[in-house]
């Protein structure tokens, strides 16, 4: 069954062709049977079953995933024959519409026809795939593709749970002594599970730490968007915690998901001036998640978007793969 990552990335976003109730606006003629309607919380129901036969261990297959980015990216989504189908952009150029794998009951052989369907009534010729599972490209080659390239920066940190979780061996030796360093220093340290109770303490720290990020105006449309799951906490069904200290309060919050046997770590927000508050949060969340879903087995810490401070933490986890995507276009 084939897997359907989303174009969710961080780039400049243009519009789509919309109307004014939020709907697609069509153009040419329709003999398409895909209908897309907005991907917003209220569809969770709805995409939650599709997402949860994902494959690949992309967090671009994900409710945080889709979600996160919904809006920015104008991401809609039609289900047609007990299969999912999501349109957006391609991560490296969002003025170009592209569609994710489709996922469901139909092959990937009768969702290409029906996609292809789509683009010609529609005008988007020709069809084109972002964000694929480099699992999938040959699937797709054989199919028929045309042009196939790899999506630099946008690969899929990925580990061990256990590894994160114990910190064991000569390779993490350096992560064990920061951990070690904030639990002397913070022996009164609290680690509790986020409940929507702490949601506005949690806001207020978020509010004002600083974000080490190298593209400022993603920055902001990041921490926008962190609000967003803050607010609607119980609606996107995260799991959570958050890790403070007496003197100061909140140092360090978290929050992911899991499908099957993989964590989605969407979000991790740290005071980088406390000293080994992320390797903490990040230790000490991965034993939480382990206990409460007893076959996890792998930690998704997401993409580095080119970053390079974001490139240099996630390989200093040592991670087990990064999961290549690629933006595929069909012949």
């Amino acid at each position: 069954m084939p897997y359907i990552p989303s174009s969710r990335q961080y780039s400049v976003v243009t519009a789509t062709r919309r109307s004014r109730g939020g709907s697609e606006v069509r153009g040419g003629s329709d003999d398409s049977p895909l209908l897309f309607e907005p991907l917003t919380l209220d569809a969770v129901p709805r995409i939650r079953p599709f997402l949860e036969l994902a494959k690949a261990r992309t967090c671009d297959f994900s409710i945080g995933g889709l979600l996160m980015w919904s809006e920015y990216f104008n991401y809609t989504y039609s289900i047609y024959k007990d299969t999912l189908y999501i349109k957006g952009v391609t991560e490296d150029d969002v003025t170009r519409p592209a569609f994710s794998l489709p996922v469901g009951a139909s092959s990937l052989s009768e969702s290409l026809d029906v996609l292809k369907d789509y683009c010609r009534s529609h005008g988007c010729m020709p069809l084109v795939f972002s964000a694929v599972p480099e699992m999938y490209v040959e699937q797709l080659r054989s199919l028929g593709a045309a042009d196939i390239s790899m999506l630099d920066d946008w690969g899929d940190y990925l580990y061990e749970a256990q590894s994160l979780a114990t910190l064991s061996g000569k390779k993490l030796g350096k992560k064990r002594n920061h951990v070690n360093r904030f639990m002397l220093d913070n022996p009164d340290y609290l680690f509790e599970p986020m409940t929507s109770a702490m949601v506005s303490e949690v806001r207020e720290f978020y509010s004002q730490i600083h974000l080490p990020f190298s593209k400022p105006v993603l920055a902001d449309i990041e921490r926008e968007q962190v609000m967003c799951v803050l607010d609607n906490l119980d609606r996107y069904c995260f799991e959570g915690a958050v890790l403070s200290v007496p003197d100061q309060g909140i140092v360090a919050f978290t929050l992911g998901e899991v499908i099957g046997d993989t964590l989605y770590t969407h979000i991790e927000k740290i005071d980088h001036l406390v000293a080994g508050a992320g390797e903490t949060v990040n230790k000490l969340f991965a034993e939480m998640m382990i206990a409460r879903h007893p076959d996890l087995r792998y930690i998704n810490r997401e993409e580095d978007v080119g970053d390079p401070g974001l490139r240099r933490a996630k390989e200093s986890y040592h991670p087990v793969a990064v999961l290549s995507k690629y933006n595929v276009e069909m012949g």
